[in-house]
């Protein structure tokens, strides 16, 4: 939101010539933009350097954009200090049924992960589009925490035990962003960067099944040596 206030504040993307042009009343005009801090001006051919963003709506925009980098930032360190915490108390299987278990992992958890990865390829588009490059970026980090935080609430609900809540937060993350990783590279080495396209949705979907099936084949060979 943050990406396309600023681009909406900015001379259109489509033609940013023609309407600086046409908002300055000028037959030509060269447009001058900026991200940090955000910034739009129009110079005409004689030169003149007229404002096209209020230095009131650049300010608002920058105080914002710290804000929200603030709040990226910090959202990554407890991303990340979550994973070297505290392990828990040890959460056995008891009389859960762990085949049941598996399979309503790697079924639930596909179909979950391909409607999140058509929520992403549509916001990847749009913030692309609307907010430009830094868009995209702050698109892709915002995919990467929210992938981590849901593929740790799958594995709780549906992943391998015996388990620890900070193995399943481990699990999770790394199911999320390896999907993430998978679908963001069979994107480029197919030449369609920076945009996900359709066939995302289902190979997200796959991807994570296989890759939490490898953590539950994992999870139970650890467990095997355990009884050994």
């Amino acid at each position: 939101m943050w990406a396309t206030a600023v681009t909406l504040s900015q001379p259109n993307w489509y033609d940013p010539g023609e309407d600086c042009a046409r908002t300055i009343g000028a037959m030509n005009a060269v447009p001058r933009t900026g991200w940090f801090p955000p910034s739009a001006s129009c110079v005409s051919d004689d030169g003149v350097v007229h404002q096209y963003m209020s230095t009131t709506r650049s300010v608002t925009l920058s105080v914002l954009g710290a804000l929200l980098l603030v709040t990226l930032v910090t959202g990554l360190i407890l991303t990340v200090r979550r994973l070297s915490g505290d392990p828990g108390p040890l959460r056995t299987a008891g009389d859960v049924d762990l085949r049941r278990r598996h399979r309503s992992h790697l079924v639930f958890g596909a179909l979950d992960l391909a409607i999140a990865f058509a929520l992403i390829t549509f916001l990847n588009a749009a913030a692309i589009v609307l907010g430009g490059l830094p868009g995209g970026v702050l698109i892709i980090v915002t995919s990467l925490v929210g992938l981590s935080a849901f593929g740790t609430a799958l594995d709780r609900h549906m992943g391998p035990l015996p388990s620890t809540a900070l193995a399943s937060r481990r699990r999770g993350t790394v199911a999320g962003v390896a999907t993430y990783g998978v679908v963001f590279a069979a994107t480029a080495l197919t030449g369609q960067l920076p945009f996900f396209r359709f066939w995302a949705v289902p190979l997200g979907g796959v991807a994570y099944a296989v890759i939490a099936g490898v953590q539950w084949s994992r999870s139970g060979r650890a467990v095997g040596k355990v009884e050994v």
